[in-house]
């Protein structure tokens, strides 16, 4: 969801997978990490939510790194996590470690619930693991299969392949001997194929003006009026994002609650406004965040907000503008967005 510049054309980050039930999507992902967290604060002893801690961790490693369930349950330490590094060793001596990439906030989240050092810290039995993801799968209203830790580690790949990230990183991520492994998980068929063909052909002929800033969400809410629809989208940071479009659109794009939709901001469109108190404006959506880079040329200025979930926001203004705001890297801003500047699309075709 960070500001797209000139990304390399992967088509599988514009197919949609052909066998739905065998994956989740980013928000589906981001609902069942909620109710595993919401499981975990639901704990009353201390017990209780100490086993908790040890599933939820097993699911966040499987959620992050695409691991498989055993290889997660074989951590013979802590040691193989590298807290300030944020990698975690997957393997054993025998067949080989990889080091596999973490958030920081996984790393910090498992050095919180697991002691130092701790030996065998996920040693579980895994048909209780897989129970308790199957739960968490039906707590949010998924099919509990589709809580299962491998649809988790397939779900983990699709996700990395369409962010663009090149299939024999993936590949050596999931610990897959061949490539071919990887890119099984995405099935094209010939539809699929015109699709790629026909758009490496718009990329290759777009001219690029501006930045665009990218939130990904499903429909939330929809208001109908005479020539145009409100579209409100939850996105995967958490707050919402809305949308005017012709009713036209609505029903070109097929358009109804739960429909997984992309919006897209011209950096020039968004506007900035300066301090911690959330501005009075006609813009439908104010975006709170922090000013993280400011990038001053002859006649324009660009800033880029991070917001609360670290989703980065462009705007481009005037000098006179950023003269008028005094901006500093730091500082408390926001983000106003009108309805009619954000554009609607089916994922990236």
């Amino acid at each position: 969801m960070k500001t797209q510049a000139h990304a390399s054309t992967n088509p599988s980050s514009i197919l949609a997978p052909s066998e739905e039930d065998r994956y989740l999507d980013p928000v589906q992902l981001a609902e069942l990490e909620t109710a595993f967290r919401d499981w975990l604060t639901a704990a009353g002893r201390p017990d209780i939510r100490r086993s908790r801690e040890r599933i939820f961790c097993i699911f966040l490693l499987i959620r992050y790194t695409g691991a498989r369930l055993g290889e997660i349950l074989g951590i013979a330490s802590t040691r193989q996590v590298d807290f300030k590094g944020h990698t975690v060793r997957i393997g054993t001596e025998a067949a080989g470690f990889r080091e596999v990439q973490i958030p920081p906030h996984v790393a910090d989240e498992i050095r919180t619930a697991l002691p130092s050092s701790a030996a065998d810290p996920f040693a579980v039995d895994a048909g209780h693991v897989r129970r308790k993801f199957y739960e968490r799968a039906e707590a949010c209203g998924l099919p509990k299969g589709m809580g299962s830790p491998n649809v988790i580690r397939r779900s983990r790949a699709v996700e990395l392949l369409r962010s663009n990230l090149p299939l024999p990183v993936v590949q050596k991520m999931l610990g897959h001997s061949t490539a071919g492994l990887t890119a099984s998980w995405l099935d094209f068929s010939d539809k699929d194929m015109k699709r790629v063909v026909a758009h490496v052909t718009r990329r290759e002929s777009r001219i690029k003006t501006s930045a665009r800033n990218s939130f990904t969400g499903k429909v939330s809410r929809m208001i109908p009026g005479d020539i145009q629809t409100v579209v409100t989208l939850d996105t995967l940071g958490g707050y919402p994002v809305t949308a005017i479009i012709t009713n036209e659109s609505a029903e070109r794009l097929a358009l109804g609650p739960g429909t997984l939709l992309t919006a897209e901001v011209k950096a020039p469109w968004v506007l900035v406004a300066a301090g911690p108190v959330a501005p009075v404006t006609s813009c439908a959506n104010t975006l709170e965040g922090t000013v993280t880079r400011i990038i001053r040329g002859a006649s324009t200025t660009e800033v880029i907000l991070t917001l609360k979930d670290g989703t980065e926001v462009c705007a481009l203004m005037t000098r006179s503008g950023d003269d008028t705001l005094e901006l500093h890297r730091g500082d408390a801003a926001w983000a106003l967005i009108d309805a009619f500047s954000v554009i609607l699309r089916m994922g990236d075709a």
